[in-house]
């Protein structure tokens, strides 16, 4: 899958908001939408007024960014959620949140849901006992996710332990900080989600 990797600060400054990209660097001083809050570019700094498409598709590029996924995939993820019952984008989001880097990542094992999918990839994680090495893996209710054994000693993973107990945890997750492992106690609901995002735009812009 084709994924974006240039500077990822200027995605957030392109948002206008920040996207949380870089773990710790975004609750710094450090962070570039706190320094320049402008989109990049030579005519960053001048307004241009969207129009209703224009706004329908930065939020769906904006919700891509946040969860790193691809536009297949995405769409993908769309079909899935409009051929469930309930509400369409509310579906949507809540399949990107069963997203096993995402959760991962809410568990505060990565500092980043990039950090996260890279634990992932490379093989640090199992879930109910059994190694996944897919970013994309869809969690379940019910399963459990953990470090696995012989990764316990990942310097990283200790250090983003200690780091995140600050950091606020879903309702629909437990986390065990002592035997790196956490559980899905639910799937996620839209009450759950702190994130920014109007989905009813993304379902619009998939409607036309």
């Amino acid at each position: 899958m084709a994924r974006y990797k240039d500077e990822q600060c200027r995605i957030c400054r392109r948002e206008g908001q920040k996207l949380f990209l870089k773990g710790a660097r975004c609750y710094s001083d450090k962070c570039s939408v706190t320094r320049r809050n402008y989109a990049p570019g030579e005519h960053g700094q001048k307004k241009a007024k969207l129009s209703e498409y224009g706004t329908q598709l930065r939020e769906k590029q904006k919700t891509k960014s946040f969860y790193g996924v691809g536009e297949k995939q995405f769409r993908g993820y769309f079909e899935i959620a409009s051929n469930k019952k309930g509400i369409t984008g509310e579906n949507l989001l809540q399949i990107l949140e069963s997203r096993l880097d995402n959760v991962v990542y809410r568990l505060g094992f990565g500092a980043s849901r990039a950090q996260a999918r890279q634990l992932v990839t490379h093989g640090n994680i199992e879930v109910n006992g059994k190694k996944v090495d897919i970013a994309s893996y869809l969690v379940k209710e019910g399963d459990i996710i953990a470090i696995r054994e012989i990764r316990k000693d990942n310097p990283i993973v200790k250090e983003n332990i200690e780091a995140n107990t600050v950091r606020p945890l879903p309702e629909w997750l437990e986390v065990d900080r002592e035997k790196m492992s956490g559980k899905v106690v639910r799937l996620a609901n839209r009450e759950d989600i702190d994130l920014p995002v109007e989905e009813h735009l993304i379902v619009e812009l998939y409607s036309k």
